[in-house]
């Protein structure tokens, strides 16, 4: 059956609020991404003295995911628009699934370098797939709230990686403890394969749904001309700059704390037993971040206020918040150390929720995801540079003991604060509002 009839399928009973179990099925996605990646991180100070890796070592494997998803989020967000959503998720969870897998054979450091780039690559499809559906099934006023729902996966892997990672990892060794959560994305292919398609030919979708759907994207889409939808149209947009920047200046900071937490508590002198409950509450904190950022900003949508104002309002709340990492270089509480990074990643997460719908709420559906991939592409080159730097001066300072990450910290409290300044700056209404090119906001 084509796939424009199944929209009028008569013995198919409607699914309530279809768009919302779509957005579940998006933060599945984000859950079991972050679980495959998560594992090494999780296991890196067991690995670190298997392997006699230093931590610029460490931070090269981490370097190696980070091009190939930097590259891979321009790339797959372009071909995203080209083949569908539907399609190119299910070949980007098909990829990292066998990868994660596939990483329990590594056996030394080439191996493990390669298999994380191969994990990057496949992994990097996730987030401007994500941000392309939300663009398909959501009105406006509800796309922060539901990228906030697919980002929040983010935070909710990454708290419950320590569970199942080292559960495997204490009854079987290190190499199960890839292998088996590896498994859970081809759980997830088979619920996505059935449960995906566009409002316009879904078979469950209400009338009543999929006309309120349609009606808001053709209303959003019709002042625009003909998408100038190649990268260097894009590109000459200060909007585009300013979606980059967003992501840009806020990632590399949650990416130093999900794969380097359990290292700086240790340079703290915190066992890794003892700050195993800090190293998921963050994670929580993030995960509480995400439906704040998006609840606030449609809340603020509803009480009249424009749009633009909406999502800045919640930028400035967390390029402030984010500086609360800064005053962890004075202590060595385990309490204190976890309590000022959870309300960090909060304030972090507010910020990167909005920075993830600012395509939707700019660009038109065809250009979405790769305004999206190219912004994953600029973060993910910030996250690399960042990564090396923090390998270099942690071990160069490893003689100052406890304060060996001091340096580090302070900056990746001051980068978001400085990121808020240019987006405040460069997304706003411009002549290529009134040209048509870009969304007013």
């Amino acid at each position: 059956m084509p796939a424009s009839a199944q929209a009028t399928e008569p013995n198919v009973r409607p699914i309530r609020n279809l768009r919302w179990w779509i957005g579940v099925i998006l933060f599945a996605s984000t859950v079991i991404n972050y679980i495959d990646r998560q594992t090494l991180s999780l296991l890196s100070p067991y690995l670190k003295g298997l392997y006699h890796w230093t931590n610029s070592d460490y931070a090269n494997l981490l370097i190696g995911f980070r091009i190939a998803y930097s590259i891979g989020q321009s790339v797959c967000g372009r071909l995203m628009d080209r083949a569908g959503t539907r399609r190119g998720l299910t070949l980007s969870v098909l990829w990292y699934s066998i990868v994660s897998m596939a990483t329990s054979l590594a056996g030394g450091f080439y191996s493990f370098a390669t298999f994380r780039f191969l994990l990057g690559a496949g992994e990097s499809a996730n987030w401007p797939g994500a941000t392309k559906a939300v663009s398909e099934w959501f009105p406006k006023r509800e796309r922060a709230l539901a990228t906030a729902l697919f980002d929040s996966g983010s935070s909710i892997g990454g708290a419950v990686a320590p569970f199942i990672v080292f559960a495997i990892y204490n009854h079987w060794g290190w190499r199960p403890a890839f292998a088996i959560p590896g498994m859970l994305g081809f759980v997830w292919l088979l619920i996505w394969r059935r449960a995906y398609h566009l409002p316009k030919d879904h078979a469950r979708v209400s009338d009543q749904e999929r006309q309120m759907i349609l009606a808001d994207a053709a209303f959003t889409d019709a002042p625009l001309e003909k998408p100038r939808s190649r990268w260097v149209d894009l590109l000459k947009l200060p909007q585009t700059w300013g979606v980059i920047v967003a992501r840009s200046f806020t990632d590399p900071v949650w990416f130093f704390i999900a794969d380097w937490f359990p290292i700086y508590l240790v340079a703290k002198g915190i066992p890794l037993k003892s700050g195993l409950i800090a190293i998921w509450i963050p994670f929580i904190a993030a995960d509480l971040g995400n439906f704040f950022g998006g609840a606030t900003s449609g809340y603020l949508i509803r009480r009249s206020w424009t749009l633009g104002a909406a999502r800045k309002a919640l930028v400035v709340f967390g390029g402030f918040g984010v500086t609360l990492l800064i005053p962890t270089v004075l202590t060595v509480n385990l309490v204190l150390i976890t309590v000022l990074f959870a309300l960090a990643t909060f304030c972090y997460a507010a910020f990167s929720t909005i920075a993830n719908v600012l395509p939707s709420d700019l660009y038109r559906s065809d250009s979405v995801a790769s305004v999206s991939g190219l912004s994953g592409m600029s973060a993910g080159i910030g996250t690399i540079i960042a990564f090396k730097l923090v390998g270099y001066f942690s071990d160069a300072n490893q003689s100052l003991a406890t304060h060996s990450f001091d340096t580090i910290i302070i900056v990746a409290g001051l980068v978001p604060f400085i990121g808020m300044i240019l987006v405040l700056f460069l997304v706003r209404n411009t002549r290529a509002t009134k040209l048509g090119l870009v969304r007013p906001i």
